[in-house]
């Protein structure tokens, strides 16, 4: 590993029983050891850094958002094919047996036919400094959590939506405390809301509605720290929990087949470029620049 930091990087590493550290980003890129590569850097260096690795011949699992726009997306994207490795989206929601669920539900034709779909992540940022506030580094609660109700709804329909309108709070100058959006997915109705302002209260829920009845679930993003499906077919209620193994653990599983069994993944490079251009459309619709593009 390594950090901007080295006695950052080495401090972090004595903790997490992390054998080898680097004195640079490169010199992790680079070493002969190394065949995959996680980025969680913040937003801005995914381009360059995933690039570099996938040009080095790792593969990698890149943070969400995976990049500032749909065209670094489409970069990175072809570089991973070209080279035949593997690039993931972090969506590790994706990978657990609870998205599994509703994604079932929805698909079994239980709430009939789907008439709307809300989704909502609100989680509180009270530090004027934090990198989610500067939109150079890729800052904004699209990118940082609003992605999520964007994919949820993008993964449960299999549509791509159209962007019918969006609004938004601003903080420091371009970037977005609280966007809140309208979308079409054919017939079905869809909202999505994401609040990053120091008002804010913890929220991660999902309400899908059919004619047949509705499906709410609450803890979408971390089922491990507790959640709930409800389910209300024909006035008759019921509540469903599944395991609570952590999402970041199947999404590894995920990441370590697709590396060594080629086997598919759900938020590859193709999905994430089908994300990054929904949210580019939510930021044009709000009268916001699209993140990455100079001011």
């Amino acid at each position: 590993m390594a950090a901007r930091d080295r006695a950052k990087a080495e401090t972090f590493a004595a903790a997490h029983h992390i054998g080898t550290v680097c004195d640079s980003y490169s010199d992790v890129v680079r070493h002969g050891k190394i065949n995959a590569l996680y980025n969680p850097l913040h937003i801005a260096a995914h381009h360059r850094w995933t690039i570099a690795a996938l040009n080095a011949g790792k593969h990698v699992l890149c943070e969400k958002s995976l990049a500032c726009n749909a065209a670094e997306a489409k970069e990175m994207n072809q570089v991973a094919k070209d080279k035949r490795l593997v690039l993931m989206d972090a969506f590790h929601y994706r990978y657990h047996p609870l998205f599994a669920r509703m994604k079932n539900i929805v698909d079994s034709g239980k709430l009939g036919m789907i008439e709307s779909i809300d989704a909502a992540f609100h989680i509180p940022v009270t530090d004027p400094d934090n990198i989610r506030m500067n939109y150079h580094l890729g800052g904004g609660v699209t990118m940082d959590i609003g992605c999520y109700p964007i994919s949820w709804i993008r993964h449960l329909t299999d549509t791509e939506p159209t962007v019918v309108s969006a609004t938004a709070e601003v903080g420091p100058p371009q970037v977005d405390l609280l966007l809140e959006t309208k979308m079409e997915a054919g017939n079905i109705a869809i909202t999505t809301s994401a609040d990053m302002r120091a008002s804010a209260s913890f929220k991660a829920e999902v309400r899908v509605r059919g004619s047949r009845g509705e499906m709410r679930v609450d803890n979408v993003i971390a089922p491990q720290m507790g959640h709930l499906l409800t389910l209300n077919l024909r006035g008759q209620t019921s509540h469903e929990t599944v395991d609570r193994r952590p999402t970041y653990a199947y999404q590894l599983d995920a990441f370590i087949a697709a590396v060594e069994k080629d086997e598919p993944l759900w938020t590859d490079g193709n999905d994430a470029v089908a994300q990054m251009t929904v949210i580019d459309r939510c930021y044009e619709a709000a009268g916001l620049p699209i993140r990455g593009l100079e001011l």
